[in-house]
């Protein structure tokens, strides 16, 4: 609870309508999508602009109070879980977007701004925002910032640090930095950009940030390829890649995800099939239909016993929304779901598969599995019940040996969730002891007090402050 002194601070900077700290309040943001770990925060704040902002971080610079920057809490990590009380800072009123630039290409927004706004923003002009996380529809671009959120487009465009060229930053002593800007080259000094992007909230808050667009794609075609098992359609992946052909989108279900899905989403998916490809190209007219074409061919010769292509754009869009579908489908079916991202290179996908499937066995638990995996990420998920902790209990040794497969395989623990709480105890396994004293340091010397979203990333108990 906060000293009354300090809540009055804080209530002559933003009002009572910005300030709850009643315990619904408080409960509603105790926890996000992850729902494995709680904890109360002791106010939930909402700036009306970047002024409000900084003078929020210099009442809690001041006072040691934890901040956790906080959009819809969408992601998989607990990485906005507020696990040492202090002020959840929402963005509710900054959802501004504040300019589209058409000769430089870019989009300049504040950070509570949808992402799929920004998608609709760029289409009405011509132009085309690429990073579409799962939750694109209510997550925010500050969120997507801060975790440099990937997505079902991200084989051929990238991920969300791929298009951030700036961003304004308020800084954990209350000091405003600009890095970047509207810019095709810029070197000066070290990419800062680029650092507190993905740094999920631990190094500063986010107030502004410019986005790259690029030109909107002539066309778009989408397609299914469905396999008898499992392994055929992820040496598919790989095969698909080696031939020089970069889909959009190259996704893969295993069949308990596809027959969950299509309950849900009941457009007709193919529950037969043991695993099913969901495939979609853009650009050019010509050369849709030719990479279609040879990834059908493609398909077929390393056993898909049907390839199916979407006749109209209400056909694709629905497979594609069922894709996205997959988590909130699959979700239904136990009391807790625990949606990893471990990932891979190309290359190994059908050797990572077959891993998840052997150490779901080992341990005796249901792990489905789908994912992005023309870029390597995949998504076992397991369904299961915090409330039986023996087998919560075998549900991480799975989970770690999946990870330390993933890194033998030359991959990463999270290839777009973050480390945030989830992933702290396997962080070491990627980036080793010197890895983790780098990031110690960086955390040290950025936010000496540890206010800034504590907890997450990085154990800073044993750094002095």
């Amino acid at each position: 609870m906060l000293d009354e002194t300090i809540r009055k601070k804080f209530l002559a900077i933003v009002g009572n309508n910005h300030f709850k700290d009643d315990n619904a309040t408080l409960l509603a943001y105790s926890y996000d999508s992850t729902a494995q770990f709680q904890a109360l925060p002791d106010a939930v704040i909402t700036p009306r602009d970047k002024m409000d902002v900084q003078a929020i971080v210099n009442i809690c610079n001041e006072h040691h109070i934890p901040i956790v920057p906080r959009g819809s809490g969408t992601n998989l990590c607990a990485g906005t879980t507020p696990l040492e009380g202090g002020i959840v800072l929402l963005f509710t009123h900054m959802n501004q977007i504040i300019e589209i630039d058409e000769q430089n290409l870019t989009m300049t927004v504040q950070p509570g701004v949808y992402t799929k706004d920004i998608f609709e923003a760029a289409t009405e002009v011509g132009l085309f925002y690429p990073p579409d996380p799962g939750s694109m529809h209510i997550s925010q671009i500050g969120g997507n910032i801060s975790e440099n959120s990937g997505g079902l487009r991200g084989l051929k465009y990238g991920v969300t640090n791929d298009y951030v060229l700036g961003l304004e930053v308020v800084l954990p002593n209350g000091e405003f930095i600009q890095t970047g800007g509207k810019l095709a080259k810029d070197v000066a000094g070290y990419n800062l950009t680029e650092l507190f992007t993905g740094a999920e909230g631990t190094l500063g808050v986010i107030t502004e940030a410019t986005l790259k667009l690029i030109p909107k794609p002539e066309t778009t075609k989408t397609m299914l390829a469905l396999f008898h098992d499992l392994e055929t359609a992820a040496q598919t992946v790989s095969n698909i890649i080696a031939n020089r052909i970069i889909p959009v989108t190259l996704e893969f279900l295993d069949q308990p995800t596809v027959k969950v899905v299509e309950d849900f989403a009941k457009i007709g998916l193919p529950t037969e099939a043991k695993a099913v490809l969901l495939i979609e190209q853009d650009g050019a007219h010509e050369v849709v239909e030719r990479d279609i074409a040879t990834i059908s061919t493609l398909c077929e010769e390393n056993g898909a016993f049907d390839v199916q292509i979407a006749q109209t754009q209400e056909d694709a869009e629905a497979l594609m929304t069922a894709r996205r579908s997959a988590l909130s489908a699959l979700s239904r079916l136990m009391p807790t779901t625990i949606l990893e991202d471990a990932t891979v290179p190309r290359s190994e996908i059908a050797n990572m598969v077959q891993a998840i499937n052997d150490i779901a066995k080992k341990y005796d638990i249901t792990i489905c599995t789908f994912g992005h995996a023309g870029d390597g990420n995949l998504h076992p998920t397991c369904l299961t019940d915090a409330r039986n902790e023996e087998e919560i209990a075998r549900v991480e040794k799975a989970f770690e040996e999946i990870f330390e497969k993933a890194v033998s395989l030359g991959g990463t623990i999270t290839g777009e969730h973050g480390v945030g709480v989830m992933k702290l105890p396997y962080l070491h396994l990627k980036v080793g002891e010197a890895g983790i004293n780098v990031i110690q340091q960086i955390k040290r010397a950025i936010d000496p007090k540890n206010i800034m979203n504590p907890g997450k990333i990085i154990n800073m108990s044993k750094v002095e402050v």
